[in-house]
């Protein structure tokens, strides 16, 4: 029958075909089709056949083309045919798709969702066919039965795809249908209803198919729904990255781990997905900017969705290649800053953290991206890279504090932008750990910056430098010719820069010869360089050589791992970087710096403090070094022995012109011979015991240098100030020459005493002898140093106030402290008592330890051996601090002393140092917290480092300072110490800071501060200041403020009284601290400070309202939840707010700081309160212009206002919008007003104070009037800003109760004219007075003070006018 069909078409006879045809049943045709199509043979010419036999022109061949479609559809679906046979079937159906009538295709369209709701698509071709349909359909005029009514075709399409989209789908065939809809014209909302079914089929679909649904989706989106599409993505992949980190935290059983997805496989597809889309955004630059709105807009709502791992890998894959890199690195930059900021707001405050028990840290999501990258997302790498280098430049230290300071980890007080750059940092250091194919190219541009950025610090590039050698140290081999040329440019760069970048490259002079060659030929060049900078930065060059290179039988120090050992650096292979090479190399080396001995003081004096180290960590370089140190002090020492002074001073200086320099920093030279012999004799005479051959030799320069330094002692001890041409009567003004000379003999004088302080203590043993030499050495120490500090006294202009630096060490301290105070050995006792006897002598060793902890703290470092080393300086520390704290807390200050008041006493400096260790503990060694606190106590000192519980420890500290402070308060008016009892306060709150704010300690803590403010009437300024600001820091932390703020307002108001003389104020003393003498201006200035910092958390929390306000998310249940938490929260800050300022406004507060400060944060509430009225309009435009439920149920307690109203001053909470409007309408604003006519009163009466004196004073009165009249301006200028605030207030206010139908107004008194600027009855007595006045006398100022009050008096007129 086919082939009948095949002839009948082939002849051109439509009648015959269409009778054959017709003697078909509707069953013959479709077997005989599937017969053909099976076969494969001429399937396209029978199908054409029956199509040309089948005319649309008559109901049978419409009939019989429908029965074809039917049969067709199920064929070719089926997978019996071949793919190529398929295309053909379906080409050839939707050419003739198109002459069908509508209710045909009507039929054919409800036949094709019925195979999509049975899930019988397999191949998904026929979904071609399917688009056409519809397509055809869309265009289709007729009127088509629907049901029980009628519509046209596009109105039918519509219909069609609204169950489509409600009825379940094949997850098989989701691609193939979100392909297919690519076809069709949509209009939005149909599109809306696709994008957001195909978005909820993600989940049910297996991972591999996600990234091809998604190309097909985001195709789709071209029509448009591309915040739907980009939205549903990111949301997707947020989820399922929470939950694989949900099941890396909590394993599941082992029945439903088979159900987790693979981690790495996840990766690849997220990989793919972020690929596809950047591919899709390259094509389509709407999509990208409609990715940046979409996050901008989300991340004012909930940060945590906006910038996920996936959404900032995203971003950066984005911004790599595309013109919207600057947007979205400012959008990026932005959000961290936020981020920084609202973490830090969040742990300053308990009342937020209860608001928002999570918190999102963004630095942590984008350290996450960076792990993440490493499963092959290449297409990240270089946007992380960008940004890291982006944000370390954007917030780059702005000035270096000196030393170290700005490279040291501070781990408490960070800002927001050190954050910021910190996580650039940790963005490229990471990154260069997990991509190698880049590493060359962060290290190039790390270089490239420690160069250019010569002004600026670099401390930032060069500590990522630094880490970045040490997580791969062989990676600078293959960037070697990159390092040579950053040498080329060392003698251009600052000192501290040369020295961090070459500690930094170090591990690689180790292994290539020719860096390390081209180093010391720039080092060669740069000794003879006219720079001063450039002969440094050698000297630092070529010690660090020297520490590094170590030289056959050096013994192995423990301290030689200390920068970058060669543990790092297995790289020591090649034969001529052994040690016995390393010999020549560093003798070559000490040739040249032997010649820096002859250059500038700042040279020689590197030098100096680098040859301990390098003696240190090379020992065999001992008698080089010892030599060079004997033949340059041979220069100085005058051998003779009965000669004094024993040194030759005036070598030391040069004279150029009228100027006088130091040309041999002597003291600092005898200090290294002296740290460099003490070490020589402890540790080489320890191991030479086999090396006779040497040992002659060594004792040589020993035994000479001992004779020298015992001569000295000796001499020094004898010598009288005269002797160096230095006593009482000599100049030492900075202005003249011989008073630099002066100041410059003194101070070496000074060092070298020290230096031998130290070196007798350390060789005495303990011996009476060496002992009252040491004592004789500071004898002369302590007589410079007293006509210094005298001198200093009378001429302010020198700079003899700056203690000279000590030469002592940060170890020789510690040991001495501790033999002074806390050695009880009884064979120490009689030579030690030679010590103590003189307090000179102990307030001196504890000034010093002081100074050297003020050192530390500020730089980062101390002057001597070990300086630099962290670990020292923190036992150092620890054994001070144990000192210190048994010293202050054994003899007190008021039994110390008592009838000397010459300088300060050992236990107040004992405090002092105290303080700043406690400050240098918690900046430099956070870490080490918990192990300070253990050092400190002695009576646990085995306990294990793992059961340290700071809060413990720290509690135990703060009970011993709080016992010292109470005695403070208790001790008699004359025995009261305000330093001291400043410096207690100081510590309590440095201390505080450890404690766990959760803990019962803090607790205890905050209730002994809130006793002690309430029992101590201090009328000391300071302390009360310093109490105060403790007590606020600590209950912030603990609850909201508010309560013990309407407490002290109360007080300030009872102990200054009301601005209404006739009106007697309840006396209501909650805090005796409040009293007056520190009411005013210390009280009301600190409650005012800590009311702005609630003011700023108010703001905070409206601003989230208001962008929670705006989110129409599915979680909006959850989010009005919160919204009600936060509005609760709002209210009843803002309600006790408004109690406090009610308490202030009424208080007759002085003029000055007070009123000024009070006016401007009166302004700033009236501001807040402006923007929560906008809130509640905006949720009531949101909600069709009706108020919404919460709002109405709090305005609906408004009725019991009027009851509440005396309550509110007794304490009692405002809990409702509309009780805030109450408070502040019927409570506040009618106060404000009169507070303001009470400033202008007091600003009159100082006016006319002065118009008194004027008289009396006719030459002055010029200059009096207008200063005093300036001074009025000014400290009035805030009350026209708190009038217009006052009025905008009232002006939202009308507008809500318009919205909300609820009538607000009624609690407020409009303030229809500003006739408080007119008090009728002083007009009357001020007009009786100028009629009584003779008019000569009457001033002219007067007249235009009166003009001017008539000025400012016609401005309510205008207003009144534009009211009516």
């Amino acid at each position: 029958m086919a082939q009948r069909i095949l002839a009948l078409a082939a002849e051109d006879v439509p009648e015959r075909l269409q009778e054959a045809l017709q003697s078909l049943g509707e069953g013959e045709l479709a077997d005989m089709v599937t017969t053909q199509a099976l076969k494969g043979k001429e399937t396209a010419a029978l199908l054409r056949g029956i199509f040309k036999g089948s005319p649309c022109s008559q109901p049978s061949g419409v009939l019989r083309r429908l029965q074809l479609y039917k049969h067709c559809v199920p064929l070719v679906e089926s997978g019996d045919l071949h793919l190529g046979k398929v295309s053909e079937i379906i080409g050839l159906l939707m050419l003739e798709a198109r002459q069908l009538p509508g209710h045909a295709l009507a039929e054919l369209a409800t036949l094709f969702v019925d195979v999509i709701k049975g899930g019988s698509l397999s191949n998904g071709k026929s979904l071609e066919l399917f688009s056409t349909v519809l397509t055809a359909l869309a265009s289709s005029k007729e009127s088509l039965a629907y049901g029980k009514g009628e519509l046209n075709g596009e109105e039918f399409k519509k219909q069609l795809i609204n169950t489509l989209c409600s009825s379940k789908w094949d997850p098989r065939s989701v691609i193939h249908l979100a392909n297919m809809f690519r076809d069709i014209p949509l209009s939005g909302e149909e599109l809306q209803f696709v994008v957001e079914k195909v978005l909820r089929m993600f989940s049910k679909l297996d991972l591999q198919e996600i990234p091809p649904l998604v190309y097909q989706l985001l195709l789709l989106s071209a029509k448009g729904s591309k915040k739907t599409v980009l939205e549903g993505i990111i949301s997707f992949f947020n989820q399922l990255d929470k939950r694989q980190k949900e099941e890396q935290r909590v394993p599941q059983s082992v029945d439903l781990e088979v159900a987790t997805m693979p981690l790495d496989q996840l990766r690849h597809v997220e990989g793919t997905v972020i690929l596809h889309i950047v591919s899709v955004i390259n094509l389509d630059q709407d999509l990208g900017e409609e990715l940046i709105r979409l996050l901008k807009t989300e991340q004012q709502k909930d940060p945590g969705r906006a910038l996920c791992p996936f959404s900032v890998a995203l971003l950066l894959s984005v911004a790599v290649k595309h013109r919207l890199q600057e947007q979205i690195f400012d959008f990026l930059k932005t959000s961290i800053t936020r981020s920084c900021k609202d973490l830090q707001f969040l742990q300053a405050s308990k009342f937020l953290q209860d608001l928002f028990p999570q918190q999102y840290d963004v630095t942590a999501v984008i350290l996450e991206v960076v792990k993440n990258s490493a499963f092959g997302w290449d297409h990240v790498t270089q946007g992380l890279v960008d940004l890291g280098f982006s944000l370390m430049e954007s917030y780059e230290p702005k000035k270096p504090f000196g030393g170290k300071a700005a490279d040291t980890s501070y781990g408490l007080s960070k800002t927001p932008a050190q954050q910021a750059c910190r996580l650039g940092a940790s963005i490229l250091l990471e990154t260069f750990k997990v991509h190698e194919p880049i590493r060359s190219d962060i290290l190039e541009q790390v270089l490239n910056r420690v160069l250019t950025k010569a002004v600026s610090p670099v401390s930032h590039f060069i500590d990522l430098l630094s880490n970045i050698v040490v997580s791969a140290p062989l990676v600078l081999q293959t960037s070697s010719s990159k390092v040579t040329e950053t040498f080329d440019n060392l003698s251009f760069l600052p000192i501290d820069t040369v020295q961090g970048l070459l500690r930094a490259v170090q591990p690689l002079l180790k292994v290539s010869m020719s860096v390390r060659d081209s180093l010391i030929l720039v080092l060669q060049k740069a000794i003879f360089s006219r720079q001063l900078d450039a002969r440094k930065a050698a000297v630092a060059g070529f010690l660090l050589l020297l520490r590094n290179f170590k030289v056959l039988g050096s013994l192995s120090s423990s301290q030689c791992s200390q920068a970058i050992g060669a543990t790092q650096v297995q790289a020591d292979v090649h034969a001529c970087y052994n040690s016995a090479a390393n010999e020549a190399f560093c003798l070559e080396i000490l040739g040249s710096l032997r010649r820096c001995l002859s250059q500038q003081a700042d040279v020689r004096l590197m030098l100096y403090e680098g040859f301990y180290d390098v003696l240190r960590r090379n020992s065999q370089l001992a008698s080089s070094i010892m030599e060079t140190l004997l033949s340059q002090i041979k220069q100085y020492y005058l051998p003779q022995p009965d000669l004094l002074p024993p040194l030759k001073l005036e070598g030391c200086i040069m004279a150029q012109g009228d100027q006088i320099f130091l040309q041999e920093p002597l003291a600092h030279l005898l200090c290294c011979i002296q740290h460099c012999l003490t070490w020589y004799k402890s540790t080489v005479h320890l191991c030479q015991g086999t090396e006779d051959d040497d040992e002659e030799e060594d004792v040589g320069f020993e035994q000479n240098f001992e004779e020298m330094l015992e001569s000295v002692t000796r001499r020094m001890i004898k010598s009288e100030l005269e002797d160096f041409e230095l006593d009482k009567s000599a100049d030492f003004s900075l202005s003249s020459g011989v008073g630099v000379k002066n100041n410059i003999y003194a101070i070496q004088v000074m060092g070298i005493c020290e230096v031998l302080i130290e070196y007798n203590f350390n060789i005495g043993n303990f011996s009476k002898n060496k002992f009252e030499d040491v004592l004789g050495l500071f004898t002369c120490y302590n007589k410079l140093s007293e006509i210094l500090k005298e001198k200093a006294g009378k001429n302010k202009s020198t700079l003899g106030n700056k203690t000279a630096r000590s030469f002592l060490s940060m170890g020789f301290v510690s040991t001495l402290l501790t033999a002074l105070f806390r050695d009880n050995a009884q064979s120490h006792e009689e030579s030690l008592a030679v010590l103590r006897s003189s307090t000179e002598f102990l307030r001196y060793a504890v000034s010093v330890a002081l100074q050297k902890v003020q050192q530390l703290e500020e730089t980062g470092q101390t002057d001597g051996p070990d300086g630099q080393n962290p670990e020292k300086m923190f036992q150092n520390l620890c054994k001070i601090t144990r000192v210190l704290l048994w010293r202050y807390t054994s003899i007190p200050t008021v039994v110390e002393e008592s009838g000397k008041k010459k300088g300060k006493s050992i236990s107040l400096l004992c405090l002092e140092g105290l303080l700043r260790i406690f400050n240098t503990v918690q900046q430099l060694y956070t870490a080490r917290i918990p192990q300070f606190l253990q050092a400190l106590d002695i009576t646990d000192g085995d306990a294990e480092e793992t059961d340290i519980n700071v809060t413990e420890k720290a509690a135990f500290q703060i009970r011993q300072f709080q016992r010292s402070l109470v005695n403070q308060f208790s001790s008699a008016e004359d025995d009261f110490n305000s330093k001291e009892t400043q410096s207690l306060i100081t510590v309590l709150s440095t201390l505080s800071k450890l404690l766990d704010p959760a803990s019962q300690q803090f607790l205890q803590f905050l209730t002994w501060t809130v006793k002690v403010c309430k029992e101590n009437a201090l009328e000391d300024i300071a302390c009360c200041k310093g109490l105060l600001s403790l007590l606020f820091s600590l209950h912030v932390l603990y609850k909201s403020p508010v309560s013990l703020l309407r407490e002290l307002a109360q007080d300030i108001h009872a102990c200054l009284g009301d601005i209404d003389q006739d009106v007697e104020v309840e006396s209501r003393s909650h805090f005796a601290i409040v009293n007056a003498k520190t009411a005013a201006p210390t009280v009301c200035l600190l409650l005012l400070g800590q009311v702005d910092k609630v003011l700023e958390e108010v703001d905070w929390l409206i601003k989230k309202l208001t962008s929670l306000g705006s989110d129409t998310s599915e979680d909006s249940s959850q989010a009005s939840d919160q919204t009600q938490a936060l509005e609760k929260g709002v209210i009843l800050q803002l309600g006790t707010l408004l109690t406090v300022y009610h308490e202030l406004v009424q208080t007759a507060l002085p003029a000055g700081s007070c009123v000024d400060t009070l006016l401007r944060s009166l302004s700033k509430t009236y501001a807040i309160l402006t923007s929560l009225i906008k809130h509640y309009i905006q949720a009531c435009r949101s909600t069709s212009n009706t108020i919404p439920g919460r709002l109405e149920k709090l305005v609906s307690v408004s009725k019991l206002l009027e009851k509440m109203a005396y309550c509110l001053e007794l304490g009692v909470t405002p809990t409702s919008a509309s009780l805030q409007v109450k408070l502040s309408g019927s409570h506040l604003t009618p106060q404000c007003y009169s507070f303001i006519t009470y400033v202008q009163n007091i600003h009159s009466e100082s006016l006319s104070y002065a118009e008194e004196k004027k008289k009396k004073k006719k030459e002055d009165e010029a200059a009096a009037i207008s200063t005093v009249m300036a001074k009025v301006l000014r400290d009035t200028k805030p009350i026209p800003n708190l009038i217009f605030a006052i009025e905008q207030y009232e002006k939202f206010l009308i507008h809500l109760s318009k919205k909300s139908k609820v009538n607000l107004m009624q609690y407020m008194k409009l303030s229809t004219s500003r006739d408080f600027r007119i008090n009728a009855s002083m007009l009357d007595s001020v007009l009786q007075e100028h009629n009584t006045e003779d008019a000569e006398n009457e001033p002219d100022n007067n007249q235009s003070s009166t003009a001017e009050q008539t000025d400012e008096n016609q401005e309510p007129k205008k207003k009144r006018w534009r009211k009516k």
